[in-house]
């Protein structure tokens, strides 16, 4: 439960107030229903006739000890019910008995309800910031820490596992914060009442608890399993619907088919085994309980009936109804415990990603940079993922307003050197300079602020046009957002869509073709309007003629500005002011588009390959 209360001193500290009240009325609830199981003493006395004891008042006060004080009280509250039945008679005795239980119920289940009201708060808020910290977590990991995790199990983690937390732990907080109070309550009850009969329940009760405590520790680890096995169920269906066009194309649904029902039977075991478990709770405790309760019953009678007890047979019954009303508590106590240890394993899950270590850490000082100004500098740099060398010996200066482009075969590191730039990734060794500044010294956002992004994959949202070229700048009007599309050739066929500016355009922009999510990709560059560009092969994934509009507005959008360009076709780059051919994960040729053909090396055979 270490890992509970650790949950609690996290999330529940924006709470105190509503804690402190959820305690407050259950601390009432259980003092009301002490005084309302009180009234079942007299009854039983009236119904059964005892014999009257022709009590005194009895007076008290605070400086007494407690053992005083409540034998005083407990002797005046008979007192006056005698007085009361010579005076008013029994049934009338009774009637009022009858009004006290009422009133007494109605403060309870009063108090009860309000305990309830401000335990809302709570679960909801927990559940809330919980979602928060995992979403903003996310975005704040470096690329890296994704490439590493299967997105499937990362959107299991924040649906499934989330739920769990919330279905698991935060719907026992109720539970865990009363029945504490109830059961601690009761029990002092019972050891001012009879200390033998309570110490022989307390060593019957842990044995209980044992039992159950040793089923909840293999269901936690059985929970685990489960959430794992949901990640990887939800992995096949991401990858399913990714590539659904593939395996159609090769016919392989029921390869795949098979396979998602031997993932999917395996996780229906686990959840058998899981829930057969977490079902023994409530009547492995009502076993356990009635044991207690039949032992109980029998070692009291013992006691009363050979005059060794410190209480008479209508309190006995009365300590009986204290002692069963425990159970329901300690029951769902248990059963909460049984859900903790179903969510731990979640929560240890969802943990992996929010105590998921940056690999990239803002500088503890950083510099400023407001604009560009110079040259950019790669500067003996090498890269590699973890053991093999992906770059290595890269030195390379990009002038202010010059284009330098990036080619050589797939492989040849050419997206890992422009991913180092924006910081999505640190060099292993050497360094990169902008205006002389190391990035590393830099705040990672004034980097990314300078620079442009327009990807081989147009990256779109399920909304408007024009929110998805006006996507992370602020304060935009629609006359800006307009004049960044007619610059990249979009303005036309986004006046030519049902709402215009306004219209949805689907998930990852499904509604358009190739040419058109690349020319909305360019004029989200456009109205950014960084002084910095970085194109990676935007136009490879077109055909001819929405090639030629895009690379249009690709040449509007490199006017005046820094580039860094990596191309597959040769024939966009060769006005680039330097052309690096770039292979196993070094620069071999560099220069002009003239100079390398001259050159009659690696950028003549790529050359002569798509001339060919």
């Amino acid at each position: 439960m270490f890992k509970f209360f650790e949950l609690l001193k996290r999330f529940i500290p924006p709470y105190k107030k509503y804690v402190f009240l959820n305690l407050l009325f259950n601390l009432l609830s259980t003092v009301f229903s002490l005084f309302s199981f009180a009234a079942i003493i007299p009854v039983l006395q009236i119904l059964f006739g005892l014999q009257q004891s022709n009590l005194s008042y009895q007076a008290w006060t605070w400086g007494d000890g407690w053992n005083q004080i409540i034998s005083a009280l407990k002797n005046n509250i008979f007192y006056y019910l005698e007085q009361m039945m010579t005076t008013a008679g029994p049934s009338m005795t009774l009637l009022y008995l009858g009004l006290f239980l009422i009133v007494m119920t109605v403060f309870k289940t009063g108090t009860s309800y309000l305990s309830s009201y401000y335990i809302i708060p709570i679960r909801t808020g927990v559940l809330r910031d919980l979602r928060n910290q995992l979403y903003k977590k996310i975005l704040s990991l470096p690329i890296g820490f994704f490439t590493e995790e299967r997105k499937g199990d990362i959107m299991s983690r924040m649906t499934s596992d989330v739920t769990e937390i919330e279905t698991s732990i935060i719907s026992s907080l109720e539970m865990i914060f009363k029945n504490p109070i109830i059961i601690l309550i009761y029990l002092t009850v019972m050891f001012a009442m009879s200390w033998k009969l309570t110490f022989f329940v307390l060593i019957l009760l842990p044995l209980s608890g044992w039992l159950i405590g040793m089923i909840g520790k293999s269901l936690k680890q059985r929970s685990t399993l489960g959430q794992q096995q949901t990640g990887e169920l939800l992995s096949q269906i991401e990858e399913t619907l990714s590539g659904l066009r593939v395996i159609k194309a090769f016919n392989a649904e029921k390869k795949l088919e098979k396979r998602f029902a031997a993932l999917n039977e395996k996780l229906r075991r686990t959840l058998n085994r899981i829930n057969r478990r977490y079902t023994l709770a409530h009547p492995l405790s009502e076993l356990l309980g009635t044991v207690v309760i039949a032992i109980l019953l029998w070692f009291g009678g013992v006691l009363i009936l050979e005059n060794h007890s410190s209480i008479n047979a209508a309190e006995f019954i009365y300590y009986l109804v204290i002692f069963y009303s425990i159970i329901n508590p300690a029951k769902d106590l248990s059963k909460a415990g049984y859900s903790v240890q179903k969510g731990l394993a979640s929560l240890e899950r969802v943990d992996k990603i929010l105590k998921a270590e940056n690999t990239l850490p803002e500088p503890t000082e950083s510099k400023k940079i407001n604009s560009f100004n110079d040259r950019i500098e790669f500067k003996n740099v090498n890269f590699r993922y973890q053991s093999d060398w992906v770059l290595q010996d890269i030195n390379l200066t990009i002038p202010k307003g010059k284009t330098v482009a990036l080619v050589g075969q797939s492989g040849a590191g050419k997206s890992t050197l422009v991913d180092l730039l924006p910081r999505f990734y640190d060099v292993t060794e050497g360094e990169i300079l902008i205006d002389g500044i190391n990035i590393k010294d830099l705040n990672t956002k004034d980097i990314r602020s300078l620079m442009g992004n327009v990807n081989q994959e147009a990256i779109l949202f399920n909304d408007t046009f024009f929110n998805n070229i006006a996507f992370g700048v602020e304060n935009v009007t629609l006359e800006q957002v307009m004049e960044a599309a007619k610059i990249a050739n979009a303005h036309d066929f986004i006046m030519a869509s049902e709402n215009g500016y306004q219209t949805t355009i689907g998930d990852r922009g499904s509604k358009l073709s190739g040419g058109q999510r690349q020319r909305i990709s360019i004029a989200r560059a456009i109205l950014k309007n960084p002084p910095i560009l970085i194109l990676d092969e935007a136009t490879s994934a077109l055909d001819t003629e929405s090639e030629k509009m895009v690379q249009e507005a690709i040449e509007k959008l490199m006017m005046n500005r820094t580039t860094l360009v990596i191309a597959h076709r040769l024939s966009t780059i060769k006005r680039a002011d330097e052309i690096c051919v770039m292979s196993e994960g070094k620069i071999v040729e560099r220069g002009k588009h003239d100079e390398l053909i001259a050159l009659n090396g690696y950028y003549k055979r790529l050359y002569d390959m798509q001339s060919f």
